[in-house]
């Protein structure tokens, strides 16, 4: 078995080789997010309700939850954000800390199968992280850096996921509950940060028989332009074996890539999927009146304000 099935009390995302990529929306993370992080400290959770209902009404699988507000009760937030969003929404959650106390916090306020997000190489985490994986019969995001850091080498960091996968094993893990992460590094800071992690995905697929995802929008750090190249960059994953990624749906240029990318690499069927996300828009002519002379009249279309703060 290969399936990461991840589920809420009503609704599961299955990450798996051959199957629809995995969307899981980024923006419940108040890292970079100075408006979001003072209403999350205050107590006013009204963003993270709007940022939760945005990303899956366009089109999100799974959501990724964070919590990390410095100086403030980190446990206490993620607890209340999980059971917020999952009041709002059905889609299963990732639970991202590097606080092994906030994520105990936001699994046990968590109805379903949770995907923790994360686990690294160095033995202290690993002893403290992977128990409560067991014991709450999570999924896992296994981050391919340990005490000695993120290695330019992708080989090493190879060796850190099969390490990780390995030690999860002896907790009783599956293999399939381990989705690791390559590690997506700045392209504009290193020529071959793609090329490395597309080489890492086939591995990682192929050799260790595990699902992948990474923080796409790493690779286009500090670029113009940066959907493209993050768009790009997850369709060409995709042709590698990449099988979920954390990213920003909101995003049109990303999204339209991942499903540009499934359709290319076999794993939308009939791509109904593509048809149906382009459906209203096929009766568009060329000067993007519908229905130009047909007689019809123009169909009025609904739209949504992404929200960039």
């Amino acid at each position: 078995m290969t399936d990461t099935v991840i589920s809420s009390a009503t609704r599961e995302a299955v990450i798996g080789f051959d199957r629809p990529f995995v969307m899981i929306g980024e923006r419940i993370n108040p890292t970079g997010r100075k408006m979001l992080a003072e209403e999350m400290r205050s107590g006013d959770f009204s963003r993270v309700e709007a940022d939760a209902l945005a990303q899956v009404a366009a089109g999100a699988h799974m959501l990724d939850v964070n919590a990390g507000v410095p100086l403030a009760d980190e446990p206490a937030l993620l607890a209340t954000a999980v059971k917020l969003v999952q009041s709002v929404t059905d889609v299963p959650l990732s639970i991202d800390s590097s606080v092994i106390e906030a994520l105990e916090a936001g699994v046990d306020a968590y109805v379903g199968k949770p995907l923790i997000n994360s686990v690294t190489g160095e033995p202290e985490v690993m002893e403290r992280v992977l128990p409560l994986v067991a014991r709450a019969g999570a999924a896992v995001v296994a981050i391919s850096n340990d005490e000695t850091g993120i290695s330019e080498d992708p080989d090493v960091r190879f060796e850190v996921a099969r390490r990780i996968v390995n030690t999860a094993a002896d907790y009783g893990i599956p293999r399939h509950d381990v989705v690791v992460d390559p590690l997506v590094m700045p392209i504009g800071a290193m020529a071959t940060a793609g090329r490395q992690v597309f080489q890492l995905v086939r591995r990682l697929r192929d050799e260790l028989g595990v699902n992948t995802t990474c923080g796409a929008s790493n690779v286009s750090f500090g670029l113009p332009n940066r959907n493209v190249i993050t768009g790009t960059f997850l369709a060409m994953a995709i042709g590698a074996g990449l099988t979920s990624a954390i990213m920003n749906p909101l995003h049109a240029d990303v999204k339209a890539a991942v499903m540009a990318g499934d359709v290319l690499a076999g794993n939308d069927e009939n791509c109904a999927a593509w048809i149906s996300e382009h459906r209203d828009r096929s009766a568009l002519g060329a000067n993007g009146a519908a229905g130009a002379g047909t007689g019809e009249r123009p169909r009025r279309r609904g739209g949504r304000r992404a929200r960039t703060s």
